[in-house]
């Protein structure tokens, strides 16, 4: 059964029209034992088939883990949205729902090379000196969510020091416990600092900050 629509068909093969340079789908699963992983397969397969821009590439978490651990894979469904040099930008379960946007977007987004940050967190970025990680916990009903995976994945975009993983918090409830989601979106950066809502610009870039210690 097809997940998209011919009328989402349509609007993403529009959306996709502005691509300039190929982006690659690096999809990580196995047959056995992953909730979600074929679906999540299938809705790759089914967006990538929308533009001759895109290339998909299937591995499997357990066979290919030269490849896995190059990436720094760490859960099952996972994606990676690169062109040629690897951005950090991941998606860990099915980017369904309100989050087929921030996959759309992190496709825009790799494939013209423009962001949406200002000159100002640019400018923070090129000072980083450490690296940090942002995970962005989110559901596929929630409209909030999206703002943040986006805003996530565009800092990872921008500086060879952040990583951005999208988080389906429902997908890895372990995972969600272990830092306290209660709700959704929820950004944890580096493990100790942590933005509940959606976090603006500015108010990622102090979190940031405080937790290297550089505010």
């Amino acid at each position: 059964m097809a997940f998209l629509g011919k009328k989402i068909q349509d609007d993403v093969h529009k959306e996709l029209a502005a691509l300039t340079r190929t982006v690659h789908f690096k999809y990580f699963g196995q047959e056995m034992e992953c909730r979600f992983c074929k679906e999540t397969r299938e809705l790759l397969e089914e967006v990538a088939a929308l533009s001759d821009r895109i290339h998909l590439e299937v591995f499997d978490f357990i066979k290919d883990k030269e490849t896995v651990d190059r990436l720094g894979i760490e859960r099952i469904p996972a994606l990676a949205v690169s062109a040629d040099e690897d951005y950090g930008i991941r998606f860990y379960g099915i980017p369904s729902g309100y989050e087929f946007t921030s996959l759309i977007e992190a496709i825009k987004l790799v494939g013209t090379g423009k962001t949406l940050i200002s000159d100002e967190a640019r400018k923070f970025l090129e000072t980083l000196e450490h690296d940090v990680h942002l995970q962005v916990f989110v559901t596929p009903t929630c409209p909030y969510c999206t703002g943040s995976v986006i805003l996530a994945h565009q800092l990872a975009f921008a500086s060879p020091r952040i990583r951005a993983d999208m988080i389906e918090a429902t997908e890895f409830p372990q995972l969600a416990q272990k830092y306290d989601v209660m709700g959704v979106p929820r950004t944890v950066i580096n493990e100790t600092g942590f933005i509940e809502g959606a976090g603006s610009e500015p108010m990622v870039l102090a979190k940031i900050k405080e937790v290297l210690g550089t505010d």
